[in-house]
């Protein structure tokens, strides 16, 4: 029976306060109105027991602090930086959790910023400082850990290469926490690599070469030969990429010259081919193949390929250049 169904009820009994209500008899009334009427008795008498639910927000692992004196050099940004990761290195450890990824966010006093030897996908705007933009990085920590020392030394690297116009007014640093890692070791296993000295040589490579030049070579959707871009270095191993050998459908392989050999072809009665690693007389060719991308901006290409079958027996891939002809590779 619902609440208002037995209000509607108790108002024809004449029960019209508290005091009426609870003058009833509490069997009886359950008896007749059921167990929605027992639980409005027992709230009106106090004998109605609430349980609370608990309910902890979710734990923030992040520190800040905005300069009352905007500063010019690293020395009170680093020394900041510090204290920073010693109050979040003690919080993580009081409840047995790692840092496994650090963001950094740097705010400045000018929206217009120039900065040097960084990746403006780092640049945030911040739209609740008027005039002021914020720089953020995260930083993908290879093996969690609460080391404060090499937290730091991220840190440090990373901003050493670190300009600005402008002066900052503001940092703030934040860690996302996990659970530390478990690992069960060999029985003569002495000794372990370092992820983090990785990670430190990866970042010094990035501040000296710049990010365009430091990572992970992917392969770009393009038929135009040797065609890749970088990508940030990941720590996760890919295992579904595995070679098959299957002995069924044998392959051959092009063994690339990189970069390609400089060659001449002599055309007479005999055709044949001169260069530093390849030469010998043209016996048989396939060709050309014709490969062009990219038309519809300032990265197109076009060439034209040949394969060459020697007399010794080789097979190289060739194209013409320019008026200028070069091998590409051998055939396996």
């Amino acid at each position: 029976m619902q609440a208002q169904e037995i209000f509607a009820i108790l108002h024809k009994w004449g029960i019209h306060t508290l005091g009426q209500l609870v003058a009833l008899d509490k069997q009886e009334l359950g008896a007749r109105l059921g167990p929605e009427a027992v639980r409005m008795w027992e709230r009106a008498n106090g004998q109605f027991n609430r349980l609370l639910k608990l309910v902890r927000p979710p734990e923030s692992f992040e520190e800040s602090f905005e300069f009352e004196n905007e500063i010019k050099t690293a020395e009170p940004l680093l020394f900041m930086l510090r204290r920073f990761l010693e109050q979040l290195s003690l919080r993580l450890s009081a409840i047995y959790l790692v840092a496994k990824e650090l963001t950094l966010r740097i705010t400045f006093t000018n929206s217009r910023q120039v900065h040097h030897g960084m990746d403006s996908s780092d640049w945030r705007n911040e739209p609740a400082v008027a005039g002021k933009q914020v720089y953020e990085r995260i930083f993908k920590i290879p093996q969690p850990t609460n080391d404060v020392d090499l937290l730091f030394r991220m840190l440090q690297t990373h901003l050493e290469d670190f300009r600005s116009e402008h002066p900052i007014a503001a940092v703030a640093l934040s860690a996302q926490p996990s659970k530390p890692a478990k690992e069960q070791f060999g029985l003569f296993e002495t000794t372990l690599r370092d992820p983090h000295q990785l990670s430190e040589t990866l970042a010094r490579l990035t501040a000296l070469l710049g990010t365009e030049r430091v990572g992970t070579p992917l392969i770009e959707e393009t038929y135009q030969p040797d065609a890749f871009r970088m990508q940030p270095f990941d720590w996760g191993r890919n295992d579904e990429c595995r070679m098959t050998n299957d002995e069924s459908h044998p392959r051959i392989a092009l063994r690339r010259f990189r970069p390609p050999t400089n060659a001449a072809i002599f055309i007479s009665a005999d055709r044949h081919l001169q260069s530093d690693n390849v030469r010998g007389q043209i016996i048989e060719q396939r060709g050309p193949y014709l490969f062009s991308g990219n038309w519809w901006d300032e990265k197109s290409w076009a060439r034209a390929e040949w394969d060459l079958q020697l007399k010794n027996g080789e097979v190289v891939r060739c194209h013409e250049s320019e008026g200028t002809w070069k091998i590409d590779g051998i055939y396996d």
